[in-house]
């Protein structure tokens, strides 16, 4: 889950967001105010039996304006508060450094990861971090979802520039991809420094897609799907180094002395990655297409889909965490799994999800089968997310993934009471049995 939706009103700013706010409602400033009710939620999550947590570290909470002279105490005594009491409770916490967030003075100032000073700035964010956690945060992400920034640009701070053509836009997106992926191998090499104990890994957002038929033009075509989608960037952060495939991106990276070595030198322990769906690929391009976490593909005829047009296909974890294991043999962490649904509390308060179970359970099983059967090293599974939160791709409150029913609406209003659903009680007896016992 991410805690950067925090509403820390008193954090310092120097700068004009031009924002009015009084005509606009953002659901992401209050969400679900886990930042007031970190401890009501965190003995929520240990009463289910979660033993670990995934949460980020918002930026702009440390260095409010990315370039900050000295760190915000204030923000890091409340991620402190946070961590003890996970530990507390014996959960282990899981921290993605930056996740779809930065000060949007190094937007505005800067322009987004495009700027190769931002190598450095988050550097030191990530430094700091290293040395203010140390001993009790143990695993690390650098980037949540790191290639998406260039399927949408925009998540990496590089805003599109007017009458900027699709191809200038596209070269300054993997431009920045390039200076994230120098920050993240510093920020590795860093870390383990710091603390040889730092488990440190990527994340990216997985693209499974499969030929829309046998011929071979869409095979190919699923091929260059999930490299360009997933690849490339595990290519680059488990090997240390950019595949020869790169090369007809066409694609000109600026690069300086010494990235090259940084990739080589900053290679990740273990592959953090998220997974929801899958898509059909052709060649051509007809056909029905559907949409999910940012990828797109054609529709599969022997899947099912979410009332959100998510097509439900627990075979294709088991058969990404081949690829991705038989591709580098490195420790596999799924980090996002989960689905969105329209949840109904009951008269009686009761929230009946058996929708949800029903998908969980096959993604679980569909990973015990990939670690059972074919060998592979799985660190880790967190679900998204434990509690209900905003939807990034869809900035609604009613798109719920919990196991806790949050008691607020896409216009902001409810009492945000807490309400566990049932998924909350068949999760605590999967995690009980270590995901032996999967039935209803």
């Amino acid at each position: 889950m991410d805690v950067a939706t925090a509403g820390d009103v008193d954090t310092p700013r120097r700068f004009d967001l031009s924002l009015d706010e009084g005509s606009a409602y953002y659901p992401n400033h209050v969400a679900v105010d886990f930042y007031h009710r970190y401890r009501e939620d965190i003995e929520l999550m240990a009463g289910m039996g979660l033993k670990a947590l995934r949460f980020s570290i918002a930026w702009s909470r440390i260095f409010p304006n990315g370039d900050d002279s000295v760190p915000n105490e204030r923000g890091l005594a409340y991620y402190d508060r946070v961590i003890d009491c996970l530990i507390e409770h014996g959960i282990e916490p899981v921290v993605t450094i930056s996740h779809f967030e930065m000060p949007i003075a190094l937007v505005k100032n800067y322009g987004g990861w495009f700027n190769r000073e931002l190598i450095g700035l988050y550097v030191r964010f990530a430094k700091t971090l290293f040395n203010r956690y140390r001993g009790r945060v143990r695993y690390w992400m650098t980037f949540n979802e790191i290639n998406t920034g260039i399927k949408v640009p925009a998540l990496a701070g590089i805003i599109r520039k007017p009458e900027e053509s699709d191809e200038a836009y596209r070269q300054r997106a993997y431009q920045g991809l390039h200076h994230q992926f120098v920050a993240s191998a510093r920020a590795v090499a860093l870390g383990h420094d710091i603390d040889p104990k730092n488990q440190i890994g990527c994340m990216v957002m997985t693209t499974v897609g499969y030929p829309l038929t046998p011929a071979p033009a869409d095979v190919l075509a699923a091929q260059e799907y999930l490299r360009d989608g997933t690849l490339l960037c595990t290519d680059v952060q488990v090997r240390g180094t950019y595949p020869a495939y790169f090369d007809s991106y066409g694609v000109k990276l600026a690069k300086e002395d010494g990235d090259d070595e940084d990739l080589a030198q900053g290679r990740v322990d273990f592959i953090g990655f998220s997974y929801y769906s899958s898509q059909a690929v052709s060649a051509s391009g007809e056909g029905a297409w559907v949409a999910a976490n940012m990828a797109a593909g054609m529709r599969n005829p022997y899947l099912k889909a979410s009332d959100w047009g998510w097509q439900v296909d627990p075979d294709g974890l088991r058969y990404l965490m081949r690829v991705l294991y038989e591709r580098y043999e490195k420790p596999l962490f799924i980090v996002e799994n989960g689905l969105g649904q329209d949840d109904e509390v009951l008269a009686d308060g009761s929230i009946d999800d058996v929708y949800r179970i029903d998908y969980l359970r096959s993604h679980i099983d569909a990973m015990k089968r990939a670690v059972d059967e074919d060998g592979i090293d799985l660190i880790g599974y967190t679900a998204w997310t434990p509690i209900d939160v905003v939807s990034a791709g869809t900035g609604q409150m009613s798109k719920r993934y919990g196991f806790i029913f949050v008691d607020r609406d896409d216009r902001g209003e409810g009492s945000l009471k807490r309400l566990p659903k049932r998924s909350y009680c068949w999760y605590r007896q999967v995690i009980a049995s270590n995901g032996e016992e999967l039935s209803v």
